[in-house]
């Protein structure tokens, strides 16, 4: 089967497509993959850099949105299922992915399988940072940084139907910006001057809860921005840079910093997922929760694709356009 592979850790430059063997493991949910997600631990494996370090050659992708090929017995799946489903550390980049059962799970007939493909990893991450890790109460003020990729849409997309009264997006360029409103931003403002921008838009209270899936030289200005027992979400770090807290500030303004991690918690809280799943789904079914817009790729240009990431010039999720080969790439 055709399939995305990394033979070095040489970064996205050395992702190529090629040919893999078809999974045969009876126990999972076999998937005819239709689009594939990109993370950004994408980027890092083709590196080398993130904590789990396949073997080489290894097919990389955690999430895919495909058709069931197979089923094994009391899986509560069948062929010709519908389906959305993470892989684990990889394999989701070719056309057909072996899922875990209870990581599959059946997607409404209202989303395409393409936005299927995007939906997993980050929805999953905003929801988990939100609901657990923020507590996120009803009319709270959410600020978002990076609000034109992938962390930051799913949280401009889900954050007023999980209560929040309005939605902030900090974004780096005009483009972005009009991604950030078409996401659901209440407001937006550019990095440049964001601090001063966000103490007048919340007539100098600041705002209850900042998802910082960036890191970088701008963390302590998060902090700053928080409103009393304001809360600061550490999402990742793509900027580069880990930050460090001093811990005076904490106690000042009675603020938190919480961290994020949605793989730890769900791996140590069997059925974790399926919770999230059975909250997510009857929004995105009825609307209430709109569909991502990615950023499509066809497979042959998954090593652009997961440059994107890497270089921040990503508007959204990016998804790999597995079954139609002739599809455009680029933000179509």
């Amino acid at each position: 089967m055709r399939a995305v592979r990394i033979t070095r850790l040489d970064g996205p430059e050395a992702v190529e497509p090629g040919e893999a063997a078809v999974p045969d493991d009876p126990g999972a949910v076999l998937v005819d993959v239709h689009a594939a997600g990109v993370a950004f631990p994408d980027v890092l494996l083709s590196r080398g850099l993130y904590q789990y370090r396949p073997e080489l050659p290894f097919v990389p992708g955690g999430e895919v949105a495909g058709v069931v090929r197979r089923a094994p017995e009391g899986s509560g799946f069948a062929a010709g299922d519908r389906v959305v489903g993470l892989t684990g550390f990889g394999g989701g980049m070719a056309e057909v992915a072996a899922v875990p059962p209870n990581m599959a799970f059946r997607l409404p007939d209202a989303v395409s399988l393409t936005a299927g493909a995007g939906l997993l990893f980050n929805d999953l991450t905003v929801h988990f940072a939100l609901r657990e890790r923020a507590g996120l109460r009803d009319g709270e003020t959410v600020l978002v940084h990076g609000a034109a990729g992938g962390v930051g849409t799913s949280t401009l997309r889900l954050a007023g139907a999980l209560g929040a009264g309005r939605v902030i997006a900090v974004v780096s360029t005009e483009e972005k910006a009009e991604v950030a409103k078409a996401a659901g931003a209440t407001d937006v403002v550019l990095t440049e001057g964001w601090l001063a921008r966000v103490r007048e838009l919340t007539d100098g209270r600041g705002v209850d809860v900042v998802v910082d899936p960036v890191g970088g030289d701008r963390f302590t200005d998060s902090l700053r921005s928080l409103a009393p027992a304001g809360r600061l979400l550490v999402v990742g770090f793509t900027g580069g840079e880990i930050p460090t807290v001093r811990v005076n500030r904490l106690l000042l303004n009675n603020v938190d910093v919480r961290g994020v991690s949605w793989g730890g918690w769900w791996l140590a809280n069997p059925g974790y997922l399926a919770e999230q799943w059975a909250e997510l789904e009857p929004l995105l079914a009825s609307g209430a929760v709109s569909a991502p817009e990615p950023v499509r790729y066809p497979l042959e240009r998954a090593a652009e694709a997961i440059a994107s990431l890497e270089a921040r010039t990503a508007l959204g999720k990016v998804v790999l356009e597995v079954a139609s080969q002739g599809s455009s790439g680029g933000a179509s």
